[in-house]
């Protein structure tokens, strides 16, 4: 059986025994990964209940989702193959034919896509909004708007919106609140706290931690995450029972490896800021980040990740990936390792000039996911890629 009192636990012990089968199962203290697509079939109400590896039911993703429910205080969570496997599955729970959204200006590449492509051929309209203006929400609002989009710290700027004020305005609304809450983690910011319905992850970064699968999640309300898993189901998204063993495993070390990157993002933002080749860093543990005093907050901790601009542009940012000897230039995050990329070689590669433009995002913008080395070798790094 799993215990339901794992939601009174402290969030570091959470990680280790939330969601557990109690007793143990065979006695094993490490979770067995069920190499079983089919489970025999002993009550089942309907289609969704049926034991199967498709269904993300087996014993290893029920694991998963307790955990992660626990994790944020939340009632249910499912997890699936990706990232945006989880952003898409949600958005289309909510959404149908002849709906609005309201989302946030500037996401992740991949969301950004799917927003502005796959959506209006499915007959769904969106309008951007500046998620830290809410005076302004009121004046898009239509009579068919149903949900509302925006991310923790958003990718890649690292902008912080007033986001208890997201979540009060969809319960005023009646509208469906969703953040994707990757650079944050459950550890920096807890959705359901503040009131949003629906939490979502990469669960590819920080959640797992290695840089060894890929795999997303969404945390949340019981009722709506019954409609996700269940369009989770029909799709096909769901997650294989081996990366839900490693994505199990990475849990276990969340909170150790993400107070180190906060700690090493902290250090090397100061450094680039006040270095002489550097226009300009964002990284809201900075006092001169413009929502610095919001991020102390709402926020546990200022996240591992961060951008720069060099003042000699892109030739420069070309020049520094090819310098830095730790760091590694690869696409991804939330990895023990730091990786540098330019996004718009990568994460927003899918947005044209005019778009990046318009999310203010510099084709010479650098971005680093501060892994868990020692900050000396890690500043010196970056003090020698400078030079």
């Amino acid at each position: 059986m799993l215990h339901d009192d794992d939601r009174a636990l402290h969030v570091d012990t959470k990680l280790i025994h939330a969601g557990e089968w109690r007793p143990r199962i065979e006695g094993a203290v490490v979770m067995p990964i069920f190499q079983s697509a089919s489970f025999q079939t002993r009550e089942a109400a309907d289609y969704h209940d049926i034991h199967y590896l498709r269904l993300s039911n087996t014993p290893n993703h029920v694991v998963l989702h307790r955990k992660l429910a626990a994790l944020e205080g939340a009632e249910a969570a499912v997890v699936a193959a990706s990232g945006m496997a989880a952003i898409t599955t949600a958005l289309l729970s909510v959404l149908r034919r002849g709906d609005h959204l309201l989302v946030q200006r500037c996401l992740y590449g991949g969301t950004h896509a799917f927003v502005t492509r796959d959506l209006p051929e499915l007959g769904i309209e969106h309008d951007w909004i500046d998620a830290g203006d809410p005076a302004s929400w009121e004046r898009q609002l239509r009579p068919n708007t149903r949900a509302i989009y925006v991310e923790t710290l958003t990718n890649p700027l690292l902008e912080l919106g007033d986001l208890p004020a997201v979540a009060r305005f969809a319960r005023a609304h009646g509208l469906v609140s969703l953040v994707d809450n990757t650079f944050a983690t459950p550890l920096g910011f807890c959705p359901a706290a503040h009131g949003f319905d629906l939490s979502l992850h990469s669960a590819t970064k920080y959640l797992n931690g290695h840089s060894d699968l890929v795999a997303g999640a969404v945390i949340g309300r019981a009722e709506l995450l019954e409609r996700i898993k269940h369009r989770l189901d029909h799709l096909g998204g769901c997650l294989d029972a081996h990366a839900c063993a490693l994505l199990h495993r990475g849990l276990k070390t969340l909170a150790l490896r993400v107070r180190r990157q906060w700690e090493n993002a902290q250090r090397l933002a100061e450094f680039l800021e006040s270095h002489p080749a550097v226009a300009r860093v964002h990284y809201p543990g900075l006092e001169s980040h413009p929502q610095h005093r919001l991020a102390r907050e709402l926020l546990q901790g200022f996240g591992g990740m961060l951008s720069f601009v060099l003042r000699d542009g892109l030739e420069g940012a070309r020049r520094l990936v090819g310098r830095l000897r730790l760091a590694v230039f690869a696409p991804s995050l939330g990895g023990v390792e730091t990786l540098v990329t330019l996004p718009a070689m990568t994460s927003h590669a899918s947005l044209s000039p005019q778009e990046r433009a318009r999310a203010g995002i510099d084709d010479a913008l650098v971005r680093v996911s501060v892994g868990i080395e020692a900050p000396e070798d890690l500043l010196e790094d970056f003090r020698q890629a400078l030079a």
